[in-house]
C-alpha cells in the first residue's frame, strides 16, 4: 500500500466540511479489521484508509497546519500501512474496570508477543511488536500495542486464494483462539496483501 503524502489529505477547513461523511465512511471500513481475542483483547488491523483518518484527527484535534507538523504526523501514521507482504494492527487491552485492568497488565507481561495469525496449511506468525518504544517492563504490559506480522510467499499466496485464517492469544495467562475469521474480516485483511 502507497504510504500517504500531503497531497493526500485535506485542509483544516476542507476536513470540517467533510469530516461527517468521512469518519461514517471509515467507522463501516472498520467494522471488520477488528477482531476480538476473548472478553479483554481487540486487535485492530490498520491499512491506508484507517491512517488516513488518524492523520486527519491528529491535525483537527492539535491544529496542525504548518509543513513541519504535517510531517511530523505522516511520520508517526505511515509505518503502521502495511506494505503488501505483512498485517499491521493495534492491540488494545481492555477492561471497563481500571483496578481488574490495573491487575491484568501486571498479570499479561509478554502478551504482546504471544498473539498469533495462522493461514491454513501454513505455521502459526508472531508479531513483531513495538518497534517504535518499548511499552512493557518486568512488572507489567501496556494496554496499547502495535504489532507488525510478516508472512511468507506461501502464506500470502494461500490467503490470496481464499484459505481460511485463523488467530489467538497463547498467554499463561490469557488464551484463546478464533478458528477461523469469518468471511467479511478475511477479506478485509486479505486485501491488505494486494
Amino acid at each position: 500500500m502507497d504510504k500517504l503524502t500531503k497531497s493526500d489529505l485535506l485542509s483544516l477547513e476542507q476536513y470540517s466540511t467533510k469530516r461527517s461523511d468521512f469518519r461514517s465512511r471509515v467507522m463501516a471500513h472498520k467494522k471488520n479489521r477488528r477482531i476480538a481475542l476473548g472478553e479483554h483483547i481487540n486487535l485492530y488491523f490498520e491499512d491506508r484508509l484507517t491512517m488516513h483518518y488518524q492523520v486527519q484527527e491528529m491535525l483537527r484535534a492539535e491544529k496542525i497546519f504548518e509543513a513541519h507538523g504535517i510531517d511530523e504526523e505522516l511520520d508517526t501514521y505511515n509505518p503502521l500501512i502495511p506494505d503488501g507482504a505483512n498485517l499491521k494492527a493495534t492491540m488494545m487491552i481492555e477492561y471497563h474496570d481500571i483496578d481488574q485492568r490495573q491487575r491484568a497488565l501486571a498479570s499479561l507481561v509478554g502478551v504482546e508477543s504471544k498473539i498469533w495469525i495462522q493461514v491454513q496449511g501454513f505455521e502459526k506468525v508472531y508479531p513483531i511488536s513495538d518497534e517504535d518504544l518499548e511499552r512493557s517492563d518486568e512488572n507489567k504490559t501496556s494496554a496499547v500495542h502495535f504489532l507488525r506480522f510478516e508472512f511468507d510467499q506461501g502464506s500470502l499466496d494461500a490467503a490470496k486464494a481464499g484459505a481460511d485464517i485463523g488467530m489467538g492469544v497463547d498467554h499463561k495467562n490469557y488464551r484463546h483462539e478464533v478458528k477461523n475469521l469469518d468471511e467479511a474480516q478475511r477479506l478485509a485483511l486479505v486485501a491488505d496483501f494486494m
